[in-house]
């Protein structure tokens, strides 16, 4: 089944648009938690929801019960909502407004240094319906042409053109998508953008279209993780051959395409006030990527402690050997790190058991690697994938829980796994190290709540989880710094009354749009 506007609720005003990208409410945990928490703290605010996606067919039905204060749901899809001309049809041949791209022409050099943020107001407005920057001029104007003939020629590395024209079409195109959207948003008095990338720039071309309020939340940071995906994706050309290749340097197209999501950040940062991070890693990775000091803050995650704190109760005084990681099969959750830790494991605990509790569907080819791996590592007695679990059916019957990923902002699972009295072995990635042993003199004394190794280090992950699991005092006091970690800096009321404050300033300083 997949998703279709016509069974959601629509409005015709709201008081805050959320902005999703990828997230709530078809993708489960997370941010998509997160988010869920957010809407149902906030009874007495009508949300209107904006979800980004890429292309229909990989959405399913949504994993989450829409609330009954999101008065407005919209979806789009940036790859599949822009119709080509039909089968054999010419397309007339078009001119092209010269003066609205050489405002682009400017906004593009700018951000080859530090500059370029002037530009964007007017470009918001050219963007949308009505504007001199049109989709089709984009795609069949002459002075289109002109504009990447000659960037191809004066900056591109790679030999070929057709990747190159291809690469600005399929890149910029979702532009024009959200210039419509932006126009014909319901009226709303803020909007909040969970992300910068694609839905940042939405909120910025609202924010800036209409002279509403911007408020930006982080969770990891988006142009860092989409390095990532960009690093380890196959799809994007490096045509140089063996002799123009430089090991040490990205091809240029994924150069590009890492670019462009900087210069969507630095647009989103430049139009939002608050931006808010998880933790003060990420504040200041934010302000170097082109966020005013004075605009940033954080707000750390919070759990419910009154659903998982009588979890307590189901356990015992010895830890189940049981490790577990809850998260999606995904590469950068590194599962196959924890099944290769699990080898280790195996060996010198036979009776102890790891269950990987997470959709596979995401990607089904490193879902089918997973399992492929565990069994040539005769682990597949042992390495149990378990599909999406009710957290609060599966915390009590695990001894430790594990993150293995190689990229992770602040992760709700480690404090939810606290609430429910289990420690955590995690990697050395977002603020997992403040998690585990504290930040600051009063949160580093209530002691270490697990263990953090290195990224990609099976055997220091395998160590880390046999010491707690072998050794009950160390356990218990893992544990017992955990629960008092969470109670103290974690609790879901800290957050929403940040999050109060915060929507109250907003909704004060907005009008409609």
């Amino acid at each position: 089944m997949t998703p279709t506007d016509d069974v959601f609720p629509k409005a015709a005003e709201a008081d805050v648009a959320l902005l999703l990208e990828g997230t709530f409410p078809y993708v489960s945990g997370g941010v998509s938690s997160w988010v869920n928490q957010i809407i149902r703290a906030f009874p007495e605010i009508r949300f209107a929801i904006v979800f980004l996606g890429s292309r229909r067919s990989d959405y399913g039905a949504p994993k989450y019960a829409i609330p009954d204060n999101v008065v407005h749901l919209e979806t789009h899809f940036l790859h599949d909502d822009i119709a080509p001309p039909e089968h054999g049809e010419k397309p007339p041949a078009r001119r092209g407004d010269r003066e609205a791209y050489a405002r682009v022409a400017e906004l593009h050099d700018g951000f080859k240094g530090k500059g370029g943020i002037e530009a964007f107001t007017q470009i918001a407005r050219e963007l949308q319906p009505g504007g001199r920057l049109t989709l089709d001029d984009f795609l069949r104007s002459e002075v289109s042409w002109e504009m990447i003939t000659d960037r191809y020629r004066r900056y591109c590395t790679d030999p070929s053109f057709v990747d190159y024209f291809w690469t600005v079409r399929i890149m910029h195109q979702p532009l024009w998508l959200l210039g419509k959207v932006a126009r014909e948003l319901i009226p709303v008095k803020a909007v909040h953008s969970i992300s910068t990338g694609y839905a940042g720039f939405l909120g910025a071309l609202v924010a800036r279209s209409r002279g509403i309020p911007l408020v930006l939340s982080e969770h990891g940071i988006y142009t860092k993780e989409r390095k990532i995906d960009l690093y380890q994706n196959e799809w994007i050309k490096d045509n140089r051959n063996v002799f123009q290749k430089d090991p040490a340097t990205l091809s240029y197209f994924r150069q590009m395409w890492i670019r462009f999501f900087e210069w969507l950040g630095r647009l989103t940062y430049d139009a939002a006030d608050p931006i808010i991070a998880l933790y003060e890693t990420n504040r200041l990775r934010q302000v170097e990527d082109g966020a005013r000091p004075e605009r940033t803050f954080c707000i750390p995650n919070g759990i419910s402690l009154g659903k998982l704190a009588p979890l307590r109760d189901q356990q015992t005084g010895t830890p189940p050997p049981v490790l577990c990681l809850i998260g999606r099969v995904v590469p950068i959750k590194d599962i196959k790190t924890f099944i290769r830790a699990m080898r280790r494991v195996a060996n010198r605990m036979p009776e102890a058991e790891a269950w990987i509790a997470g959709p596979e569907d995401e990607d089904p080819g490193y879902a089918e690697e997973c399992r492929n791996l565990a069994e040539s590592l005769g682990l597949a007695d042992k390495v149990r994938f378990l599909g999406f679990q009710r957290i609060d059916e599966i915390l009590p019957r695990v001894g430790v829980l594990i993150l293995s990923s190689i990229s992770e902002a602040l992760p709700l699972v480690v404090l939810e796994g606290y609430a429910a009295g289990v420690p955590s072995v995690t990697t050395d990635v977002g603020s997992c190290r403040q998690l585990i042993y504290g930040l600051g003199a009063d949160d580093e004394a209530l002691g270490a709540a697990g263990r953090v190794v290195g990224i990609a280090d099976p055997p220091a992950l395998a160590d880390a989880a046999l010491e707690l699991l072998g050794n009950p005092a160390a356990w218990q006091a893992a544990r017992q710094a955990g629960i008092a970690r969470v109670e103290r800096y974690y609790a879901d009321r800290l957050m929403f009354d940040a999050y109060r404050q915060v929507y109250r300033q907003a909704l004060a300083g907005g009008g409609q749009g």
